[in-house]
């Protein structure tokens, strides 16, 4: 008999341990794409020229394909074979990851806007003439006829974005049952104490998919999208430029490969395992009162043998679980709780990049690379921290709300610290200051023009800027003044820049070359404290995930524990996940100062932001929400506290003999609810 029960115990060991292995493994990949996608946002934004707020719309379908599916998955799945359910879900997402990148083989190559010409052929190291030969630039101003625009774009392939929309949104839905199926898999045959530091195993793995992602999506934002389909040499703009488009779509194809491989393990998991360690002693049961027995109160279910369920009994319980469910005041808090820190959150990583990249003047290789190389490290230790504190310290359900609720007010501080940290807009002549060099309230179309450039005929629609040697950048060689230019590719010099001699003494260099001049305010400076104070309260915040996951999982019974993990995720998703970067993006869109021009005509992506106007809106919206959130953190924490000590007090006069339940360490075993009815009418706490 021992030796049956070593190896049945050896097996339990070996199940339980592959699947954590798994799922840790598909956290990591389903993370790895996830990542990947947030970090080469902006670039899908420039390769089909659209707004912020039809970003939003695109990185939020991710969302809208769990809002599909998510309900009937959690509640359902539960009921299913769940290893093999998350098993389908990871070769729905990896085909999700290869319609993404469909779009780049089957539309024509990539072409920035531009203001400059060759002449004389491909060799030829003289241009026209930037300022006396554009006179026909001016017309490009004029919006093409109907006919003509749609012939173009049907060329050019501009509503390609579908393709991304559609893609997005099966990873979304493929991604559905992983969370919900695959977390009450494990809490269901994991021991109750290991529970907390499984999940933050899982976890900490996961965040190592995101570090990869942008990393990834930093190396190939250096590439040009194109590559090996155009001479580099022929390309005027760098990587360090706003109309750069890396090869985004080289990600999707190896993001996509490494989910599938995920989904492998799963198809061998079997359905059920044995309670991690229950071959070890079977009287520890009955002697044994879990925590979440404990913390859930009584409620009559008869203590009958299971019996062979059918589809339409599901459907029939359906509704009176989701009752039951949301009579749960507390259930009902803590997802009122994430649905706003998660608005917050959504809004903040969608546009992270963007934002390093306009205020502080970096590239979005740097900017990504930095995200992935500090902030999600900082993530990952928060995250172990936590379920390492829980573990440690036995901390209950109190313990984890107090530790959650103080992670959260030190993230907030955090927070409302980098919203006062800012430089100066990029001086640009025309947009953010005059061409004399003076500060410049607003910028309207007609500020473009100067005395140095009205004989141009300029393009005010094209933006190619150039950094002349005073220090300033124009939006292009034309409206610089630029007479002549030499050499070909990003090697090309304009000269006789007639603007640029208004802030110079005579006899000094009046040449131009390609692309914006770096930032010369202590701009540095400033991005140093930013990311320190970010790194900061990435760990902060961080610390406080695995214990409010745990608060979550020990409010619910059961048997309802998929439908409620599905169900929040449903409710944060929908609500959290897809309008937040609509919202966030359209009131970024409107501190654009500059905005492209599409190859077939009509606005493009934006190429410049009012810096101070950019960060108030997005610092202020992002700490708005999190301030809320806090609010409803200390409300749940304070009503879990007087729930305790209710039900404390309950204990103690019961204690003479007719309910021997115990207070362990003053945080989680908690005398249950007797009664029915008043069970069903307060929290399940």
């Amino acid at each position: 008999m021992s030796v049956d029960s070593q190896k049945a115990r050896k097996a339990c060991w070996s199940n339980i341990k592959l699947f954590l292995a798994s799922m840790a493994f598909v956290y990591f990949s389903k993370a790895f794409a996830g990542a990947y996608m947030k970090s080469i946002i902006t670039q899908i934004e420039r390769r089909f020229d659209v707004p912020s707020s039809l970003i939003g719309v695109i990185d939020g379908s991710f969302e809208m394909g769990n809002l599909l599916v998510v309900a009937f998955v959690s509640y359902f799945g539960a009921k299913l074979h769940r290893p093999r359910l998350i098993a389908i879900g990871c070769v729905i997402m990896s085909g999700g990851c290869f319609l993404i990148a469909l779009p780049h083989f089957l539309q024509g190559l990539y072409k920035y806007e531009t203001s400059v010409y060759q002449t004389n052929g491909v060799n030829s190291t003289e241009s026209l003439l930037p300022c006396l030969s554009n006179h026909s630039l001016a017309e490009a101003d004029k919006m093409p006829d109907l006919e003509t625009r749609t012939a173009c774009e049907k060329a050019a392939g501009s509503s390609m974005w579908i393709y991304v929309f559609l893609g997005n949104m099966l990873r979304g839905i493929g991604e559905t049952p992983i969370m919900p199926l695959g977390v009450s898999y494990l809490d269901d045959f994991s021991r109750e104490e290991n529970t907390p530091f499984y999940l933050a195993c899982i976890h900490t793995v996961g965040i190592i998919g995101p570090m990869f992602g942008f990393m990834l999506g930093s190396f190939l934002a250096k590439i040009y999208v194109d590559i090996g389909s155009v001479d580099l040499d022929s390309v005027t703009i760098n990587y360090k430029d706003s109309r750069w488009v890396g090869a985004w779509w080289l990600g999707f194809i190896v993001t996509g490969t490494v989910i599938l491989l995920s989904s492998i393990p799963f198809f061998f998991l079997p359905k059920s395992l044995p309670k991690e360690g229950q071959e070890e002693s079977k009287g520890t049961e009955l002697s044994t009162v879990t925590e979440q027995e404990n913390f859930l109160p009584d409620e009559t279910q008869d203590e009958e043998k299971e019996k062979p369920v059918t589809f339409q009994d599901l459907a029939k319980d359906f509704i009176p679980s989701l009752r039951r469910l949301f009579r749960n005041s507390i259930y009902v808090l803590m997802v009122l709780t994430y649905l706003v820190s998660v608005n917050g959150f959504s809004g903040l990583i969608t546009f992270k990049q963007k934002f390093i990249e306009q205020i502080y003047g970096q590239s979005a290789s740097k900017a990504i690379f930095l995200i992935g190389i500090m902030n999600l490290p900082a993530v990952a230790l928060g995250i172990i921290t936590g379920g390492l504190v829980l573990k440690r310290f036995k901390l209950g359900v109190v313990g984890a709300a107090r530790l959650a609720f103080a992670a959260s007010l030190g993230s907030l501080c955090l927070l409302s610290v980098q919203t006062f940290l800012s430089c100066d807009n990029a001086e640009v002549a025309g947009i953010t200051i005059s061409y004399q060099g003076d500060t410049q309230l607003s910028y309207n179309p007609e500020t473009l023009l100067a005395q140095c450039n009205m004989g141009c005929s300029c393009s005010m629609k094209k933006w190619d800027p150039v950094c002349a040697y005073n220090g300033m950048t124009y939006a292009s060689p034309c409206l610089a003044g630029c007479q002549t230019s030499s050499g070909t590719g990003k090697e090309r010099v304009f000269h006789n820049c007639t603007c640029t001699g208004e802030l110079m003494t005579p006899g000094m260099n009046m040449s131009a070359v390609l692309g914006q001049c770096p930032r010369i305010s202590n701009c540095d400076y400033m991005f140093k404290i930013y990311m320190a104070l970010s790194v900061l309260g990435s760990f902060i915040s961080a610390c406080g995930g695995t214990p409010g996951y745990v608060v979550l999982l020990r409010s619910i019974q059961p048997d309802l524990k998929s439908l409620a993990l599905g169900m929040q995720t449903l409710i944060v998703r929908t609500l959290g996940g897809i309008p937040p970067p609509i919202y966030f993006g359209a009131l970024i869109d409107q501190t654009c100062l500059k905005w492209g021009s599409k190859h077939c005509g009509g606005r493009g992506a934006c190429r410049i932001y009012d810096t101070h106007a950019f960060r108030i809106t997005y610092f202020g919206l992002i700490t708005g929400l999190y301030f809320l959130s806090n609010i409803l953190w200390g409300g749940l924490y304070c009503k879990i506290v007087k729930r305790h000590k209710k039900l404390t007090l309950r204990n103690q006069a019961k204690e003479n003999g007719l309910d021997g339940n115990k207070s362990g360490n003053g945080h989680a075993n908690i005398s249950i609810v007797r009664n029915k009815e008043e069970a069903d009418n307060e929290s399940t706490i």
